[in-house]
């Protein structure tokens, strides 16, 4: 399949909502909301317009969505800017073929490339360490929530960036 990858528009907007809905509609885990969550994000200054990306079919339909948004790591002695990996969207129709692994790595070559160093997610624990996510407790970094340690994890984008952060990751607003 011939898919491109490339930065969303404004335009996209209203288009990319419904990939991310249509997604996540049969998910068990899911709030059914994500696309809400990607609206409200676009509304903070934890956006990043160069780090919510597309994916396109060859008829320049657009069928997969990442979206990395600016987060906090913060504890008593420091604030260390990251970025959090939320959500990735591939309509059902083209799951499992490698359009959200695409989307992941071009995303994080993108934040790398912006000077961004490291990146949480809360995902699966099977996933998200093939493109070298790692238990963020590994740093002692913590969810503002509950989760299992094994399904909240962090990447270094730079080598030893994250060597001396710890703390809670603190998301934007548009996560509450």
């Amino acid at each position: 399949m011939d898919r491109k990858i490339r930065i969303e528009r404004m335009e996209d907007y209203k288009k990319t909502e419904k990939v991310v809905r249509n997604a996540f509609q049969s998910e068990a885990f899911s709030d059914k909301k994500e696309h809400i969550l990607v609206h409200r994000i676009r509304q903070t200054e934890a956006f990043v317009p160069e780090l919510s990306l597309v994916a396109e079919n060859e008829k320049k339909a657009i069928v997969g969505h990442v979206l990395l948004s600016k987060v906090k790591i913060v504890n008593d002695k420091q604030v260390a800017k990251s970025l959090a990996l939320a959500p990735v969207s591939v309509v059902p129709e083209y799951q499992n073929k490698g359009i959200g692994s695409q989307l992941i790595k071009e995303a994080l070559t993108s934040a790398k490339n912006l000077g961004y160093q490291s990146v949480i997610v809360l995902g699966h624990q099977d996933f998200y360490p093939k493109f070298g996510f790692k238990k963020a407790s590994t740093w002692r970094i913590k969810a503002p929530f509950d989760v299992p340690d094994e399904v909240f994890m962090a990447l270094e984008l730079t080598e030893n960036s994250l060597a001396h952060v710890h703390g809670v990751v603190h998301y934007s607003e548009a996560f509450s």
